[in-house]
């Protein structure tokens, strides 16, 4: 397991190139340039913010969960953690962080993982994959499509592993204010989904806003 890894950044709002707030349920996509920063701030606390990069230059060069993991020998994200891509390049990495740890395991809410997991009565409510279909339909640079739509990282998300292997669900471990800042290595297409999700605590049944900044290191 990861342990924490907490890092105040030194960057101030007032200096940020771009300040959106991203509301509950609703998606955000842009490009991020090599060296540029990004923030995700946790407005309201335990809101999960499932989030994606794709290499802006080579599209087909996606995050990888699992290239990630293997590089750093390490389950959970937090400062310093490099962030890998399909073709085992270095994507991003975290620079600051005020949770300390975030997931990669659980993946994105769907339609179809809503109903195994909870009820067929769950199938139609509005999910993760849903909310990044949505941008990528209105995407106006480099074609992405439901192909693209790969393990993703789930920032501020508290999924512990059991002994037996298996990942649960529980409440979030960020707080008002928290927020992780990753800086691109790579020109990045950043695709994040602010997760609908009212059936598991990690919104804590209660999905609030998040803000992004960046920043031009």
């Amino acid at each position: 397991m990861t342990s924490f890894k907490l890092q105040e950044s030194p960057r101030k709002v007032a200096h940020a190139f771009f300040n959106q707030v991203v509301p509950a349920g609703e998606g955000w996509m842009r490009e991020i340039k090599q060296g540029q920063v990004l923030r995700i701030l946790d407005l309201e606390g335990n809101q999960a913010v499932d989030t994606l990069f794709f290499n802006a230059r080579d599209t087909q060069q996606h995050y990888s969960a699992q290239h990630t993991l293997v590089r750093q020998q390490a389950v959970y994200l937090t400062t310093g953690s490099r962030l890998y891509s399909s073709a085992n390049q270095e994507l991003a990495v975290i620079v600051a962080d005020t949770c300390g740890r975030h997931d990669t395991l659980g993946g994105a809410c769907a339609s179809e993982s809503n109903q195994v997991r909870y009820s067929l009565d769950k199938r139609d409510m509005h999910s993760c994959r849903d909310t990044f279909l949505l941008q990528l339909a209105n995407w106006q640079g480099p074609p992405l499509t439901k192909r693209d739509l790969v393990s993703n990282i789930n920032f501020f998300m508290n999924v512990p592993v059991t002994p037996q292997g298996r990942l649960t669900f529980e409440d979030g471990v960020s707080a008002p204010g928290k927020y992780v800042e990753i800086q691109a290595l790579a020109d990045l297409i950043v695709l994040i989904s602010n997760c609908p999700q009212l059936n598991n605590p990690c919104n804590a049944y209660n999905p609030t806003p998040i803000q992004v900044f960046g920043w031009q290191e």
